[in-house]
């Protein structure tokens, strides 16, 4: 099944939307966009686990 991420959840203010076929997907998409548009160079176990928890299956 699809899973989304809403940045905003974890981000207040960011609109973005992250769609993925799975949660590898997601989480590489999310990755590239905190790089691009938050600044963060470096996924730390912490903020990758709360990321994770962040995703859901697509409605």
């Amino acid at each position: 099944m699809a899973k989304q991420l809403r940045c905003g959840d974890l981000m207040p203010g960011c609109d973005r939307v992250i769609e993925g076929k799975d949660e590898k997907e997601v989480m590489a998409k999310a990755t590239e966009h905190a790089r691009n548009d938050h600044n963060i160079r470096t996924m730390t176990p912490d903020l990758e686990q709360k990321v994770r928890g962040a995703i859901h299956e697509k409605p």
